[in-house]
Order: structure tokens, then sequence, then C-alpha cells
């Protein structure tokens, strides 16, 4: 039975293993630090492979880089043994729901996302610290090792904060910006399906920095557009220079697979269709049926057509048709020309129908305040959730639907890490509310503690997580109340829903909080321990069996949204997720028959402590138990 690792994987490993499968002959053994072989990458062997293309030494290459670049690209390869703690008391709905809230640095926690989450997430959303000077950026210390970072933070200050400000008279302005972002950006895109989109907001004072950082982390043949927000239509007189009203949402795909975005139609762009001859087809529009081109350009499309009304051959003086006779044929066969009431115009248009039309327009990327709202539109909605000034500048639920919107599916996964008031998770209960959608939110948020003399604080909030999990709980409360006081309106049963088979509402979340390993140093490094600290419980004493769970779950590559339930098996206490997916024990004393009967249920996984077999006999029998009762199952210990 093997053993879990209880930490992440290590991506250098898997790039290395990446390299491997390319290139086997460039695949060499080296001895660590330790005197440990290990495997490795011969560098020499694999210039050679490349050696059309290598650019090296001072040759003129194109390149974006800055101090500490290196670092930051290690520090996001590095694993971690850090795991996210379940918080039920803080949590709503904790076992039905199938979002997450997760309190903790978003580098560490993406990393730990990485291992449920790889190709699942549809869509991402940041609005990251701007870095105007006044802001604060997350202080990652770049001066230790990737091994120390993971081990011991060094991120806090004299206080024990772990933000610090990035003034504009700190030498490093752009450069600690950058190696705050960098990392976690390179972390998140892990966790995008092929057909995922990322959305960052920034102004102006790292868009173009940030656009070359995406460009390098994507590709740049993944960038979609830098889409302008209008997030205020006043000026601003104290500006020195120049009042901003705008700000950049950069947007980028995942892959290629990703090749068509759409915004549903408007009840406004929908008006414009009639059917004013009574078309069978429905309501219908009319394009030019006359090209752009001239009669000199496509004489294959200049040729006569008959008015059906009055029997008249016409041709455009000076302009082809946009289609061939053929294809003008069968149009006109099918009635999908419009020559005006009576037959009155002196060129035919084309029909268009709504109903054949592919769902949804092509979206733009200057999105007007008087579409998507405006910052004050969304200071004034967390004011009436939670107090006047108690979050500043929260964006409005509205900007983030339209990028919800966007993504063709009613159904799937969006994160937002650096999740501040909520704001997104607010939008995805909103938008499921409105039109019967089935999106799930991860949010992830660094328990930043308020200032003493802020408002936030005095309202009892001490940290902004607390703000964020507040408003997700009154938010939703009133979304339900809302759509119950609709349908009562429209005469329907208190509780029913517009659809008899829609699902209930989502509101709920599941909190997590991060920290560090459940278990004792001695299970990474027994060698470092001696013989009497061996035989201690390699699990901290102040961790719960649900603890133990969740980083199993996580070390598993299960959602961390996933069914949990309890169960009582021969008098042991199993946890049983996903509906018997993975099931574990962890209590003392486990015998031969609860063993038995927990492999009558033919989990997938199966994962207990090492001191958990009541005896040695049964520690004995252990294997063959699984080998005649379920062979399959994947035996794990802890």
């Amino acid at each position: 039975m093997d053993k879990l690792n209880m930490q992440t994987t290590n991506q250098v490993d898997e790039n290395i293993k990446k390299i491997a499968e390319l290139f086997p002959n460039c695949l060499t053994e080296r001895l660590d630090e330790n005197g440990k072989p290990e495997m490795a990458i011969d560098f020499d062997q694999l210039r050679q492979e490349l050696s059309k293309d290598i650019v090296e030494g001072p040759e003129e290459r194109y390149q974006f880089t800055w101090p500490d670049k290196r670092n930051a690209i290690r520090l996001a390869n590095a694993p971690t043994t850090d795991t996210l703690r379940p918080c039920r008391e803080e949590s709503v709905d904790f076992d039905n729901t199938q979002n997450l809230y997760i309190e903790g640095d978003n580098l560490e926690v993406l990393k730990l996302l990485r291992e449920n989450y790889l190709g699942k997430v549809k869509m991402i959303y940041i609005d990251p610290p701007y870095n105007t000077g006044n802001d604060f950026v997350y202080n990652d210390d770049f001066a230790q090792t990737a091994g120390d970072y993971v081990h011991n933070s060094g991120q806090e200050d004299e206080e024990g904060n772990r933000l610090v400000a990035n003034t504009e008279s700190n030498g490093r302005f752009h450069t600690d910006w950058l190696n705050m972002i960098y990392p976690r950006l390179k972390v998140a895109k892990d966790l995008l399906s092929e057909d995922g989109v990322f959305f960052i907001s920034i102004d102006d004072n790292e868009v173009a920095n940030l656009t070359k950082v995406c460009n390098e982390i994507f590709g740049q043949s993944n960038f979609i557009t830098d889409i302008i927000w209008e997030k205020r239509y006043t000026r601003n007189n104290d500006a020195k220079l120049m009042s901003t009203v705008i700000d950049h949402i950069l947007c980028y795909r995942r892959s290629d697979k990703l090749i068509k975005l759409r915004e549903p139609r408007t009840d406004k762009q929908n008006s414009t269709y009639s059917n004013p001859d009574d078309d069978p087809r429905g309501v219908w529009t009319s394009v030019l049926f006359t090209s752009q081109r001239t009669k000199e350009e496509r004489p294959n499309l200049s040729y006569p057509i008959k008015n059906p009304f009055t029997g008249e051959m016409v041709e455009h003086p000076t302009n082809a048709w946009k289609y061939s006779k053929q294809q003008y044929e069968q149009l006109a066969a099918d009635n999908r020309l419009y020559w005006g009431k009576d037959g009155g115009n002196s060129y035919p248009r084309l029909k268009r129908f709504l109903s054949e039309l592919d769902e949804g327009i092509v979206p733009i990327n200057l999105w007007y305040y008087k579409d998507t709202a405006t910052l004050d539109e969304g200071t004034k909605l967390v004011d009436s959730i939670l107090g006047k000034d108690v979050f500043d500048y929260p964006k409005p639920i509205q900007i983030i639907q339209r990028m919800l919107q966007l993504m063709g599916s009613k159904d799937f996964i969006v994160i937002d890490f650096f999740s501040g008031s909520a704001t997104t998770a607010h939008a995805v209960m909103q938008l499921n509310a409105e039109d019967g959608g089935n999106r799930k939110f991860i949010m992830v948020q660094l328990p930043e503690a308020t200032d003493e003399k802020s408002e936030a604080y005095k309202a009892g909030y001490k940290n902004i997580c607390e703000i964020g999990k507040e408003r997700i709980r009154r938010a939703g409360k009133k979304i339900v109340e809302d759509q119950e006081k609709k349908r009562m309106e429209e005469g329907l049963f208190v509780g029913s829903s517009a659809g008899s088979e829609a699902r209930p509402l989502d509101i709920g979340f599941r909190v997590l909080k991060l920290d560090s390993s459940n278990m004792q140093d001695v299970y990474y490094s027994p060698e470092q321990f001696n013989e009497n600290l061996l035989f201690e419980d390699n699990i901290k004493h102040d961790r719960t069996d649900e603890d133990l769970l969740f980083q199993a779950m996580i070390e598993l590559g299960i959602e961390l949204s996933a069914k949990i339930e309890q169960r009582e098996i021969a008098g042991k206490t199993v946890w049983s997720v996903a509906e018997g997916y993975l099931m574990a024990c962890f209590d003392k004393d486990v015998n031969e028959t609860a063993i038995t009967e927990i492999a009558r249920q033919h989990p997938y996984y199966f994962v207990l402590r090492d001191s958990s077999l009541a005896t040695d006999n049964v520690a004995d029998n252990f294997e063959q138990i699984w080998e005649e009762y379920s062979k399959e199952t994947v035996r794990r210990i802890i």
C-alpha cells in the first residue's frame, strides 16, 4: 500500500518528464545535494537537439525581463506542503453547496487547486491590486530559495502584515509588482480548460507590462483583446494632468480550442425584427443584397435579376451582387428576397430570420457604463448590503455578469483569486437566479487585516475575508427573497420555479482556510529524526479527521466541493466522498470486519492512517482482504 505524499506536484519534475518524452536521449542522472541519484536533463545534449533554434550569449533577441524574474518562475514551480482546512461554522450549506471560499495566500492556494482543478475552470477573473503607489502588493520574499519559501514564508513585516506598500519612491516599483503577479498567473493558467478565458482588470500604470507578461505566459496568439471599460462618466477635477474614466480588462484564451465568443441578444436588438409579409418562419430583418464591390471587381456577380412584382429585369448600375446567380435563384425560390411593400424597392434585400441566427452576437471591446454600470454603482450596492464605506471601489456585478455571459455556457466553474468584497460570487449567484444557470464560484482572498480606524473595522469586519463572506451570505439571502417575491407576484407557489425541473439556487459556500500541513515534519524527512520520534504520531495534534480528508482529496485530485458523507461501518467512522469514489477511515483499532465492509463498497480510493489498524494480524491480512473483495481499489496510507 502506497503512502500519500501530502504535498503538491513539483512542476520542475513534471517539466523534466515532458522534455524526456520529446527527447529521451536528453534524460540523464546525477547526484542531488544529499548524494542521492535523481533524474535530470542533459542540457548539452538538448542544445544539440535544438541547435538550429537556440539563442545564446550576447546575440540580440526580443525578451521581457526584470530583476528576480527567474525567482518568480521558480516560485511558481515549487511544490507546497500546505493544506486547506474546512471551516464548517463559517460556511453556508457546507454539505450541499458547489461553491468555495478559500482564505489564504493565493499563490499557495492556486498550487493546491492545481491538483484538483487542472483544466477544469472555464473562466478566471481577477482584479489585482493596482500599482498606483498607494495600493499594496504581495511581498513575496525572493531572497529565499523556493524550498525555504514553502516551509518558512518570511512574508510579514514587523507588525505581522502580509502586505507591503509599493510606493513610487521604491526603486523596485515595477519589479515588485511584476514579481507578485507573474507566478500567480503562471500557476492559474494551468487551471483553465482548453476553451477557457482569463480576464484581468488593470489600469494604465501596468497595462503595458501586464500585457507582456500575459503574452509570455499564455502566448501572444491567445491574446483576444484589451477591453476598455468606462468605469465612470464624470471627470475628477483634482487630477493634475488627466482624469481617468476607463480601466482595461485584458482578455486571453487558454488555447486555440476557443474559436468563438458571443454575447446574448438583448430585447432592444430583437425589437428591430418584424414580419411584415407574415412569413411562416417568423420575424426577420433585411440586409443589403448589393455588394460593396464594383462590377469590374466582381464580374461573375454581375447579372440581371427579375422583380417578381413588376416583371422588370434590373441590375445595379455600379455594384455587383453579394451572391452568385445560382445562389440568387435558390434565395428567390425560397422567398428570402424582399422587394419592399408591393415590390416598390429598386433592388432586393435579403431576409435574415431571428430563428436562424447563431445564438448571440459578436461582442465589442468597448464597454460603456450604461451597459455595465460604474464604480459608484458598485459601491452603492455594497453599501446597501454591508453598510456605508465598508469596502473601497468594488466593481459592479454587471461587468462580471457580462464576462460570464460570453462563455457560451451556463454551467461552469469561475475563479477569482483576488476576491476582495466577493463581487464575482455575487455576480454568479445573481446571474444564475436570472437565467437558471449552474455556474460555480471559487473565491480566494488573503485575510488582510482592516485598518482599526476604518468603517469596516468599526462595523466588526477584522479582515477582508470577513467582508467577502458576509456579502455572499447577505446577497444570497436577498436574491432568494427577491425570487420568492417575484414568484408570488406572478401567482406561482412559494418555492416553485418558472421551470418545474429547475435546480435550487446555490447560494451557499464551503469555507476552506490555508494552513501548514497536517503532518509532522517527521512525515516528510524521517531520516532527520531519531528512532524515538519515529514512533510518535505523524499527524499534528490539533488536526481533525476532516482536515486529513481534505488533504487527501487535494492529493488525489478530487474537487473540493465534492459531496461528503459521514457513515458508520462496523462501529467505525468512515468518510465517503463523491458517492463512494473516495472512502477514508482515520479511527484507531480498525479491525478486519470494518476493512471487509468498506471493501464491499468498492471505492475507487481508500485512505487510512498508518496507525489505524488494530493489530499486526489485521495489517498482515489487509491486502488479502482488498484483493478478495475489491482488488481494483487504490489504497493509500497517511
